[in-house]
């Protein structure tokens, strides 16, 4: 009795797994019909995959990806007749198919019974991945068109990780061509999008070792590390783009300003001479040394000598008209504290002369650059202060009035 029950166990758990495996046949046939039911087909591949008797076969994985290639072939072969295919669930088919086929190939390389490895998958796998390999670009370029960045970027990673499969190795698929580095790039610039620093970090690093558009790619790089306040690596990664791309200023005056962030004055000026013997004509770089000089070193002589050389190149350069007139505004008031400290009334009138000769001398630069941004409310500000101390009540009252306005 125990024997026949135990023959009747065995015949309903042959028949389980022989029902499961039909299931695949059955979905496999239902994806490659003349009218394809691709929802049955999927449903009853879900079963398969799920089941223990089949779901570590490497026929199961395969077919669920053969699913995918179906429809995204139904639909790519209206766009080669001319006709409008249904680009998402092309392009939605089409991204799905990698992951059932990694998982059968790695199915496909266990050791049989006998201990062999006979792959029966595999070149169909093959096969299929590299028809559709130029296609993942089209998805990736139509997702990020769409602006849906982070399938864009899924999209391009999938095409440059079916170039790095082992099945390809030594293979056309797996060249570093052109399309390659574009990929890069572009994987590189959704990644961007992301907001996730580390993934965008990773995929430019990785794009940087091309030649394609590297510019562009240290740029972005640079960002992604200034947004992540990792200073160390942004430092080094202008350095790098200074050496790859001398002629391009980004970095040079990017590092610049990362001295000047970080009040480390001597290495600000160091790179601003480099800069300004690369560039001696650019009234910014004169600017900008002067205020290193003035806000950093405290050196207003300095300042005041390199807010005029950037004059002297560009009279109408109204960011030094009014930093040269804020070097002369402060000495004054700095001028003009000291001499409220001082109780000698005599020597008190020497004082606040001196400061006032100051403010006189700020005077002209704070109207030039009032009259040439007049809603600029710095200027006015400064204004204000100068007309009160050289007694110029009428200026005054107007400059009152119009920043009561």
């Amino acid at each position: 009795m125990k024997k026949v029950l135990f023959t009747v166990a065995l015949c309903v758990v042959a028949s389980a797994s022989f029902a499961q495996k039909k299931a695949v046949k059955e979905a496999e046939s239902l994806a490659k019909g003349t009218t394809p039911d691709f929802t049955e087909a999927r449903a009853l591949i879900k079963g398969a995959l799920e089941n223990p008797e089949t779901k570590d076969n490497a026929q199961t994985w395969y077919v669920a990806g053969f699913i995918e290639d179906q429809q995204f072939n139904q639909e790519q072969a209206k766009q080669m007749l001319g006709q409008q295919p249904n680009e998402p669930v092309m392009y939605e088919a089409l991204g799905s198919i990698l992951p059932y086929f990694e998982k059968s190939y790695e199915l496909d390389q266990l050791p049989n019974e006998k201990g062999k490895v006979k792959p029966k998958w595999t070149k169909k796998i093959k096969g299929i991945l590299s028809a559709n390999h130029v296609y993942y670009i089209n998805g990736g370029a139509y997702y990020f068109d769409q602006k849906d960045y982070k399938k864009a970027y899924d999209f391009f990673e999938q095409y440059l990780k079916i170039s790095d499969l082992e099945m390809f190795k030594g293979e056309p698929v797996a060249e570093r061509d052109s399309n390659f580095m574009t990929v890069q790039f572009y994987s590189a610039v959704a990644a961007t999008q992301l907001g996730d620093s580390k993934t965008a970090i990773a995929a430019l690093e990785r794009a940087k070792n091309t030649d394609y558009r590297a510019n562009d790619v240290y740029q972005y790089l640079c960002y992604e590390y200034e947004q992540a306040k990792d200073t160390v690596n942004l430092e080094k990664t202008l350095k790098e783009g200074m050496q790859k791309f001398p002629d391009e200023p980004y970095y040079l005056l990017s590092l610049i300003n990362q001295y000047i962030y970080s009040n480390r004055n001597n290495e600000a000026i160091e790179y601003l001479n480099t800069a300004i013997s690369k560039d001696p004509k650019n009234a910014q770089l004169y600017d900008v040394m002067g205020r290193v000089y003035e806000t950093g070193v405290k050196d207003y002589a300095k300042a005041e000598e390199y807010f005029k050389k950037a004059l002297e190149i560009d009279p109408n350069y109204v960011e030094s008209i009014s930093n040269l007139g804020r070097v002369y505004y402060n000495q004054g008031v700095n001028k003009q504290g000291e001499a409220n400290m001082i109780n000698d009334a005599k020597q008190y009138q020497v004082e606040l002369e001196k400061a006032k000769e100051f403010f006189r001398q700020a005077l002209p630069y704070f109207e030039k650059a009032h009259e040439m941004k007049p809603d600029e409310r710095e200027y006015m500000i400064a204004l204000r202060g100068i007309y009160y101390n050289l007694n110029m009540g009428d200026k005054f009252e107007a400059i009152e009035a119009e920043m009561n306005k």
